[in-house]
Parts: structure tokens; sequence; C-alpha cells
């Protein structure tokens, strides 16, 4: 018994100093913050951020290895096609990595978390394949690329989270900001700003844009 408390005790310092890590990362930045000051977050001894992870990059790496974890559990858990009329994914993506925002919202910026970014680049590319199977039109670019973009521009809501609530004139937080944002990103993603043909017609002309600029260089 007294081994398995132990256990226990271990296991709930390790996440203890991280989420005090993801915490001080976010609000100070990587380079500010310190070994130091996460083990007093965490209400440990700094010895045990060393013992536990050995160094604050690799407690760092342990951060985004959470990450990822809890983007796939989320991806599970909102597949819509197990449960579309049961759960809001904008919502239940809002609420579970609601309190990693800042962590997230550095991290990106600072062009660190490339594991959380490549995880949820990959969970895209899946999500396009299927897509690609009801076009009628070949794409422009590849499925990466597509799923590159559409990435960062999901992850600007993390990043633009203050913004973006102040847009919509709700929090995002709450379950009205979640529905909100949900339907708004229904409605963009079901009514494109370009039809196929303008977008046709703009591809013609960057081509020949760049056919022109290749001749003149």
């Amino acid at each position: 018994m007294a081994r398995i408390e132990a256990d226990l005790e271990d296991l709930n310092a390790r996440a203890r100093l991280r989420d005090a890590a993801m915490r001080l990362f976010g609000e100070q930045g990587f380079e500010k913050a310190t070994i130091r000051d996460i083990a007093e977050a965490a209400g440990v001894s700094s010895g045990l951020v060393r013992h536990h992870y050995g160094s604050k990059l690799a407690l760092r790496e342990a951060c985004d290895e959470y990450l990822v974890k809890e983007i796939r559990r989320l991806a599970e858990e909102t597949d819509v096609h197990v449960a579309p009329a049961e759960v809001n994914p904008v919502g239940a993506g809002l609420a579970r990595l609601g309190p990693y925002q800042r962590y997230l919202a550095r991290a990106l910026a600072e062009g660190w978390a490339t594991e959380v970014f490549d995880e949820m680049t990959r969970l895209c590319e899946r999500w396009l394949e299927e897509a690609d199977r009801a076009r009628t039109d070949p794409p422009f670019a590849d499925r990466k690329a597509r799923a590159t973009l559409a990435t960062a521009m999901a992850l600007t809501v993390p990043v633009l989270y203050q913004h973006i609530s102040r847009g919509l004139g709700v929090d995002l937080a709450t379950p009205e900001g979640a529905h909100l944002l949900a339907v708004t990103l229904l409605d963009i993603y079901s009514h494109p700003l370009l039809s196929p043909e303008t977008a046709a017609t703009m591809r013609d002309a960057l081509d020949k844009l760049r056919a022109r600029t290749t001749q003149s260089q």
C-alpha cells in the first residue's frame, strides 16, 4: 500500500510540474520561466524537476506530448461520424484545450510546439482525404499543403482568443461563445467566398504571373 501511495504521489508531482510549466511558459515564455519558478508553482522542490524530466527543455517537450495526446482523444471523442448530434466539437475543443490557451498561443508564436502543430496537420489531412473524394474538381495544391494552411488558420483561435471573443461579442469559453463560433465556422466552410469558376480563373492568372516572373529572371 505504501508503495502504491508513493507511486501515485510521484505521478501527481509529475502532473503538477507539467501543469505549472505550461502555465508559466504561457505567461512568461520558455526562456524567462525558471525551473525554480516552476517547482515553486507546483509546490515541489527544484530537484524533482530534474528527477522527473531531466531538463527544462525535456519538460517543455513533455508539455507538448501531453497536448498531442489530448488532441488525439478529442478527435476520437468529437468524430462527427460517431455522435454528430451529441457534442459540439468546437465547444469540446475549447473546453479541453482552453486551460492551455496561453501556452499554445505563445508556443505557436515563438515557433515551438512542433509536435502539436504536426499532429493537428495529420488529423486535418485525414479529414481532407475523405472530403476530397466528394470533390468534382482537382485540388490546386497537394493535401499536405492544404492541411498545413488549414491547421494554421484553425490555430488562430487560441492565438487570437481575446480578439475573436471581442469581435463576436461573447467569450469563447462560454457555451454561447462556443455555439456562435461553431455556427460561424460551419457557414464559412459550407459557403466558400469564391466559386470554383472564379477560383480557376484566378489560378490561371497566378500561373501566368509566375511564368512571366520566371522568364524575366
